[in-house]
């Protein structure tokens, strides 16, 4: 089985870290690609769409190669793209849907994007000293300490391949006006959240799981990057879940 990996906001396939390599360990019999959103990573000199739709068809167009069905593991705004993409993917062509700290338009905008974060995240996003932005990215995804050696590792990321402060502006547009579908994609998704995120709120996974009676688990501390604060916790989950 394939696994297709997608990040969020202005983030691309270097900010996974080491965790595709624990995927890979944990999982030896399965493959996993992590593929960045247009405007990010290998495609930053591209532009990126304005909506998830726009996105994810992007997206689809990198996979072509990777034989199906496959699996999506998906973090934040990557989450909206995998979502859009189960609802309009030809049945069978998705197996396992795994959606981290996501939000959608079924839950209320303060809930998407916790009040006064706007702002500071748009400030963030559009500042120019590389290596304090990605510093103060870090401290406000993550709830951990934050190694030196992380926040340089993430600005060399952003001086190889920077995003523009125009794609980073397309893509807050995107994430903020996204609105799935009422059909449910697949009979059953993995949503894991956070209680410690404070970009967005747990509940917008909560609602999903309402409303589509989907999997939820709920780490009690973590921040916003789940990957990055508990990522032994998200295997142990995702472990469990496929063998259900």
């Amino acid at each position: 089985m394939d696994w297709i990996l997608l990040r969020g906001l202005t983030r691309e396939q270097g900010h996974w870290g080491d965790f595709p390599r624990r995927l890979q360990a944990a999982f030896p019999d399965q493959r996993f690609h992590a593929v960045d959103l247009p405007g990010t990573g290998v495609h930053f000199r591209e532009s990126s769409p304005d909506t998830i739709t726009g996105i994810r068809e992007a997206v689809r167009r990198q996979v072509r190669h990777i034989p199906k069905p496959f699996s999506i593991l998906a973090l934040s705004m990557g989450g909206m793209v995998a979502l859009d993409w189960a609802q309009h993917a030809p049945e069978g062509e998705i197996q396992n849907l795994v959606l981290i700290n996501t939000s959608s338009g079924f839950s209320p905008f303060w809930h998407r994007l916790r009040p006064g974060i706007w702002p500071r995240l748009l400030r963030l996003l559009t500042r120019r000293e590389l290596f304090y932005r990605e510093r103060d990215l870090l401290r406000l995804t993550s709830n951990r300490q934050v190694p030196l050696e992380l926040v340089k590792q993430w600005y060399r990321i952003q001086r190889q391949r920077p995003v523009s402060t125009r794609n980073a502006i397309r893509q807050l547009t995107a994430a903020a006006s996204y609105r799935p579908g009422r059909k449910r994609p697949l009979p059953d998704a993995l949503l894991l959240a956070s209680l410690g995120d404070r970009l967005v709120h747990w509940k917008c996974s909560s609602v999903l799981e309402q409303r589509w009676q989907w999997t939820l688990r709920v780490h009690h501390d973590a921040g916003h990057d789940l990957v990055i604060d508990e990522p032994d916790w998200i295997l142990r989950q995702l472990e469990a879940w496929l063998v259900r």
